[in-house]
C-alpha cells in the first residue's frame, strides 16, 4: 500500500439508498471518525453521499468487486451501523458482509464493528459463518444487550462495548408544538388490511377531535414514500383522512427535525424515527414491528404498542390521547446521548493511526 501521511477507512453500509435511518448513522460515524483521514464510503447514490460527506470518495456499493478492490486502500474498514450481520433481508445480503470482513483480514487489514445489532440469524448456516468470522474482527460496539450476549458467546476474546444506538448522539433539538399530527409509518407483514383499518380509523378519530392536519413523514422513499397512496388504493382511507394527509419524503436530518418540532403528536413505527423524534423533545407514542423498536422506546420512556398485539381503535386513542402535547424530559434524553457516545470512544480506540 502505498504511504499517505493521514490513515484512510472503508465505511461499509446501506447508505445512498435513500433511507434516512441509514443517513443518520452515517452522519454520527462520520463526525466520530478521528480527523485527519481519508475516508472511502460504500454508497448507492453518490450524489446523496456527497450532500452527507463532500470529501468522502464514493464506492459502488452494489458492486462487491468495487468494495473488495477498496480494501486494499486503506488501513482498516469499519462496518457501520444498523443489522448488518443478519440474513432476514437475505442470505445473499448476509455473505456480501462475511465476504468483505473474510478479505479484510486476508489482505491484513483490521474490521471494526461500529453500532451494530447482530442478527436475526434464521439459519444454521448463517449462524455458522458468523460464528467463524466474528473472532476476526478487531472490535465492536453493539446497540442492544441481545447481540451483546450472543458475541460474547461467539467471540468472548473480541473487545466489546455495548451502547444506545448512535443516532441518539445527534444533537438535541427543541420542540415548538404545533397542530400537526405526524405518521412515520411504513409496510410490515404484521399489518394485514384489517390491522391498517385499525390503525387508519384510530387516526381519523384523532385527527377529527383536534381538527389537525396529518403529515405522512417518509424515512425510505421506495418503501415508505408510496404507503398512502397504497392504502388508499385498497380502499381503506376515507376521504376525510385522505384530505386531511400529505406525504413528505424528507431528504435531510433537517427536514425531519423541522417537521416533528411542530407536530402535537408523532406516531412511529421506523427506530430511527423514534429516536429523531426523541431528540427533538416531541410528544410521541410508538409502534413497533420489530423487539428494537421497544427496547429503544422503554428506554426514552415512551409509550409503545406491538403491532402484534394490536389493540382496538379506542385502545390506540386512549393512548395516544394521553400523549398529546407531552414533550420529552431533557435530562432523560441527555443521559441516553451521554451513553451513545460509548460507540465513538471504542472505534477510536481501535482503529489504526498512521
Amino acid at each position: 500500500m502505498a504511504a499517505r501521511s493521514v490513515p484512510a477507512y472503508l465505511l461499509c453500509g446501506y447508505y445512498g439508498e435513500n433511507n434516512l435511518g441509514d443517513d443518520a448513522l452515517l452522519t454520527v460515524l462520520l463526525r466520530e471518525m478521528p480527523q485527519p483521514c481519508r475516508l472511502l464510503v460504500t454508497a448507492h447514490d453518490a450524489d446523496a453521499l456527497a450532500a452527507l460527506a463532500p470529501d468522502a470518495e464514493a464506492v459502488n456499493r452494489r458492486s462487491l468487486r468495487s468494495v473488495l478492490r477498496s480494501i486494499g486502500r486503506v488501513d482498516a474498514v469499519v462496518l457501520g451501523g444498523g443489522s448488518l450481520l443478519q440474513d432476514s433481508t437475505s442470505l445473499r445480503s448476509l455473505v456480501y458482509y462475511l465476504v468483505i470482513i473474510a478479505m479484510a483480514r486476508l489482505r491484513g487489514r483490521p474490521v471494526l464493528l461500529w453500532g451494530q445489532g447482530l442478527g436475526p440469524l434464521q439459519r444454521p448456516i448463517s449462524r455458522r459463518l458468523v460464528r467463524l468470522l466474528l473472532p476476526a474482527c478487531r472490535s465492536a460496539s453493539w446497540r442492544d444487550q441481545a447481540s451483546m450476549d450472543r458475541a460474547s458467546r461467539w467471540a468472548p476474546q473480541l473487545p466489546m462495548q455495548i451502547a444506545p444506538d448512535p443516532v441518539w448522539g445527534l444533537p438535541r433539538q427543541s420542540w415548538t408544538g404545533g397542530q400537526s399530527i405526524v405518521v412515520c409509518w411504513r409496510p410490515s407483514p404484521l399489518l394485514g388490511l384489517q390491522e391498517w383499518t385499525v390503525l387508519l380509523n384510530a387516526l381519523q378519530g384523532l385527527a377529527e377531535e383536534l381538527d389537525a392536519p396529518i403529515r405522512w413523514l417518509a424515512f425510505h422513499r421506495h418503501q415508505d414514500g408510496g404507503l398512502l397512496d397504497w392504502l388508499s388504493d385498497q380502499g381503506v382511507v376515507s376521504s376525510d383522512l385522505r384530505s386531511r394527509s400529505t406525504t413528505m419524503v424528507p431528504t435531510s436530518l433537517e427536514m425531519v427535525f423541522a417537521s416533528v418540532r411542530k407536530a402535537r403528536l408523532v406516531i412511529p413505527m421506523r427506530l430511527h424515527a423514534l429516536i429523531l423524534t426523541r431528540l427533538a423533545l416531541c410528544p410521541m407514542a410508538a409502534l413497533s414491528y420489530d423487539p428494537k423498536v421497544e427496547a429503544a422506546a422503554a428506554m426514552a420512556g415512551v409509550p409503545c404498542t406491538s403491532l402484534d398485539a394490536l389493540p382496538d381503535e379506542q385502545g390506540l386513542l386512549s393512548q395516544w390521547r394521553a400523549a398529546l402535547d407531552c414533550p420529552a424530559d431533557p435530562e432523560q434524553v441527555e443521559r441516553i446521548r451521554s451513553g451513545a457516545a460509548l460507540h465513538g470512544r471504542q472505534l477510536r480506540r481501535f482503529l489504526p493511526q498512521r
